[in-house]
């Protein structure tokens, strides 16, 4: 591992991720020493701060967003120590001066910079730090999705930002990938004797990834509509997290070999036509219902005009390669549904045949369920006989397995995803970050369904808030003799 870069700038400073997650995140890191002794961490925004008001902000925000025992004054001081501003707009080249100024002599060991900007401001800001000489070899960049919004669009952003940084040194974030659970599929399948033989079609007989949110809009209309929940969902966590589950064995964790794998799989994604696009997807929109009780807007309500944008998809894709011919992945994800949850189920293949046959209940095939959020953890259902003398016949009951991580692991605190995603920012290390190949292999399976959609003339279906999607979501699974796993 290369020694870790002693400067950190983050642009958006004084937006609501900046606050909410990553200066939360660099304390927690500081609080544990894992952090350079020398680090420096500049804000970079439009607003009009000087370093004090900065300072003022960043330590609101951490008393916001962490628990009051996490919060020592030692830490605090020392943390707030780090920090400076500089008032960057990011149309005005000159505001860069400000930045090469702060930075001074320090770049020779090593600047970071972080983007949580609009991807429209990705391309002005690599020109502006490459016209500071802010670019090279002791420099890296970070950037929050999206990366575009289909493929063209996502290579012009990837070649303007190769214009500054080589690809060893860009950092694409989806922030699922600093979730343990989601690593913890990798140490599943691959740190395992138990799964990793059955991990094929010939046992598996299909998976579903489920992305479920209860909010709506939630000051993104400007963002979303036009965008929806294909791009916005589906496009980067859905798909990351299925490549994760269909990898094949990479032959070490590391950044290349990891994500090597990753991209074969997003590359053997069937593509979807105008054929298959009625009954392998479905776009939903949610009109006005009830969530936790409470009554809330449908989304032309909130959005004030009409719209075809779903706001909700479920699509079943399929991976042409040996591991996983025919196996269906049924990916769901929407907005305004009954309750937040992640997860993965492997519904495994029932036994080629009972012996219990006639003489109690039908066997239960094995499932395997990843819990992401809220709760981390995983369960695996297996048969088990009921106590009794079985008199009439072998009563058989499913039992779940179930490990909670929260519990497994009490005496450790759980941390916030982006602590390991800036931490291995600083250290250089790029296997939980997407590649430019996987950006383009994903935005290419993802067009397919926009221009299946097109050409079929297939309109988003209305679900209420507080539903599980559209009916035709539940047909869609249930055609092929399965059903969603709703938590």
């Amino acid at each position: 591992m290369s020694e870790a870069f002693e400067t950190i700038v983050i642009f958006g400073a004084t937006g609501d991720l900046a606050q909410r997650m990553l200066f939360p995140s660099l304390y927690n890191l500081d609080a544990d020493g894992l952090l350079p002794k020398d680090l420096r961490i500049h804000g970079a925004a439009r607003s009009a701060l000087d370093d004090a008001a900065f300072v003022e902000q960043v330590t609101k925000s951490l008393i916001d967003h962490l628990p009051a025992e996490q919060l020592k004054d030692d830490v605090q001081k020392r943390f707030l120590a780090r920090l400076g501003y500089c008032t960057v707009d990011i149309a005005n080249p000159k505001d860069f001066d400000c930045l090469a100024s702060k930075i001074g002599g320090a770049k020779d060991k090593g600047v970071a910079f972080y983007l949580s900007t609009p991807p429209s401001l990705f391309a002005p800001v690599v020109a502006g730090l490459e016209a500071v000489g802010l670019t090279g070899p002791m420099t890296r960049i970070a950037m929050e999705k999206p990366i575009g919004y289909d493929l063209k669009s996502s290579r012009e952003v990837n070649a303007a930002v190769a214009h500054g940084f080589s690809e060893d040194r860009v950092f694409r974030v989806d922030h699922y990938l600093g979730k343990e659970t989601v690593q913890n599929l990798l140490v599943l399948r691959f740190g395992n004797m138990l799964f990793e033989p059955l991990w094929n079609a010939a046992s598996i007989e299909h998976v579903q990834i489920t992305v479920a949110e209860t909010v709506g809009l939630e000051g993104r209309v400007s963002y979303y509509d036009g965008v929806g929940a294909l791009s916005d969902m589906v496009q980067n966590h859905m798909l990351q997290l299925l490549a994760l589950v269909a990898m094949e064995v990479p032959a070490k964790y590391d950044a290349t070999s990891v994500r090597d794998e990753k991209v074969k799989v997003l590359r053997s994604l069937r593509p979807m036509d105008a054929a298959t696009a009625a009954s392998n997807s479905v776009k939903g929109q949610y009109r006005a219902g009830a969530i936790d009780g409470k009554p809330v807007a449908g989304y032309i309500d909130e959005l004030g005009k009409p719209s075809d944008t779903e706001t909700f998809v479920a699509v079943k894709a399929f991976i042409d390669n040996w591991r996983w011919k025919n196996v269906p992945f049924y990916l769901r994800t929407g907005k305004r549904l009954p309750q937040r949850h992640s997860e993965i189920l492997i519904q495994f293949r029932p036994v080629p045949h009972s012996i219990f046959s006639g003489r109690g209940p039908k066997l239960d095939p094995n499932a395997l369920v990843i819990r992401l959020q809220p709760e981390e953890g995983m369960s695996l259902s297996v048969m088990t006989k009921e106590p009794g003398l079985d008199r009439g016949g072998v009563a058989l009951k499913k039992v779940d397995l179930d490990v909670s991580l929260t519990a497994a692991f009490a005496g450790q605190r759980r941390r916030i995803a982006y602590e390991r995603l800036l931490l291995d920012l600083l250290e250089g290390d790029t296997t939980l970050f997407v590649r430019a190949d996987e950006i383009e292999a994903a935005w290419t399976w993802i067009d397919s369904i926009h221009d299946a959609w097109k050409a079929a003339g297939v309109a988003a279906k209305p679900y209420t808030a507080g539903s599980w999607g559209p009916s035709a979501s539940a047909g869609m699974i249930e055609r092929d003799g399965a059903s969603w796993h709703d938590a």
